[in-house]
């Protein structure tokens, strides 16, 4: 099996594990004298059997990603990084969007509010850092269905 298999399983089972948390949630209460809409033993089950194998890929997705190397890198450290670009971009974008609306006046008596930073420097470094998430996210989407799956 290809890592990129391993982890699109991995968001599958969440999915369904989600869904089977939701089902026995709705089963666990009914009326005296009723019947649960699904039998609760059975739900169960199916959702033991999921969370055993959600656990048993997570481990085999962190043992690969620690053991394969990019470029010198491990998944591992690459999966970092991209973690770190994402929130800088992310925290950039916030800034930026504050600082555009910074120069808003309603009257020429009012306080005007000025922007600390260049604009237009922080817009290019998060143009920068987009550029480089894509390509790292590129590389990663790449070796996820190059490299097999340590089982």
């Amino acid at each position: 099996m290809k890592l990129a298999e391993a982890l699109q399983e991995r968001a599958d089972l969440n999915r369904s594990i989600r869904q089977l948390a939701d089902r026995l949630d709705d089963n666990m209460l009914m009326q005296e004298g009723g019947t649960t809409t699904e039998p609760v033993p059975s739900l169960q089950k199916e959702l033991d059997t999921a969370l055993e194998r959600f656990a048993w890929l997570i481990t085999r997705i962190n043992l690969t990603n620690a053991q394969t190397t990019v470029d010198g890198f491990t998944l591992t450290e690459l999966i970092a990084r991209k973690d770190a670009l994402t929130l800088q971009l992310r925290i950039y974008r916030d800034l930026l969007k504050t600082a555009r609306s910074a120069a808003f006046r309603a009257r020429g008596t009012e306080i005007k509010i000025e922007p600390t930073i260049s604009v237009t420097q922080w817009q290019a470094e998060a143009d920068r850092l987009a550029k480089s998430l894509r390509l790292l996210d590129n590389q990663l989407q790449k070796s996820n269905w190059d490299t097999e799956l340590i089982e």
